[in-house]
């Protein structure tokens, strides 16, 4: 597929804009990109003259417009993530006999979006729209395995980030640090009752194009009777569902390691 060196630009800005919790300087916009500044300030002109940034001239600096806010609540109503991913969240729950569900990461929560209920099991604390403690869940864990280490560091900054459930879980940066390596190494997250007592899930990241964690699924299941090689299978079957739903979101995600 062909890429036009103009819009990919354009968005490469947007995305820049998107990401900062300040508008930024055309200067740093331009360094930050490796754009020349005559290029940047073409672009943003053509941002501002559309709506999609906004020029704030008593500071020099730029920032995400109307449009941006328009194109988002869009996505919103149109909700196409867990579009994509329903069907292949169902066939993992009829391979697997056990509950799925599909979350997002908002700050140091997940928010789950999908609960898929396997016949005859019970329904589960994820429900759709429930928030609990990213570094507790699988779902969590997965996503923050994908994140550079400041950005953790920024969602947990002190011991009073770290609540429990369970009197389960990490308690400290480093003991979260040791987790989410464990997990990039086999490709898929665990947790073992830190949410609920008697009930285990693993999970896996759903990556975009630019291989950034935009989401996260996992099974959940009764720790006992659940073997370890169980576990692992059940862990595989996490992984090809994220990478399927990866590949329907345009992401380029390779196979990952297999538990």
């Amino acid at each position: 597929m062909a890429v036009v060196p103009a819009a990919a630009r354009t968005l490469a800005i947007l995305r820049l804009l998107g990401r900062q919790g300040a508008p930024m300087s055309a200067a740093t916009i331009s360094r930050e990109l490796g754009l020349a500044r005559s290029t940047t300030y073409h672009l943003l002109d053509t941002l501002v003259l559309e709506g999609f940034v906004v020029h704030v001239p008593e500071d020099r600096r730029y920032a995400l417009g109307l449009g941006a806010y328009e194109l988002g609540s869009g996505y919103s109503r149109q909700a196409p993530l867990q579009r994509v991913a329903r069907v292949p969240l169902a066939a993992l729950v009829d391979q697997a006999g056990h509950n799925a569900h599909l979350a997002v990461l908002h700050g140091s929560e997940v928010v789950y979006l999908i609960e898929e209920r396997a016949r005859g099991r019970a329904a589960l604390i994820t429900d759709v729209g429930v928030r609990l403690p990213a570094h507790l869940t699988a779902t969590g864990r997965a996503m923050l395995a994908g994140l550079p280490k400041q950005h953790v560091r920024a969602l947990f900054p002190g011991p009073s980030a770290f609540v429990t459930r369970t009197d389960r879980g990490p308690t400290s940066f480093s003991s979260l640090t040791r987790l989410l390596v464990d997990t990039r190494r086999r490709g898929s997250s665990e947790e073992i009752g830190e949410v609920t007592d008697g009930f285990s899930s693993v999970g896996a990241a759903v990556l975009d194009h630019a291989e950034h964690p935009v989401a996260a699924v996992a099974l959940t299941f009764p720790t006992d009777p659940v073997t370890p090689g169980e576990v692992a299978i059940l862990a595989r079957a996490v992984q090809r569902t994220a990478r399927t739903i990866s590949r329907r979101l345009g992401g380029s995600r390779a196979d990952a390691p297999q538990s």
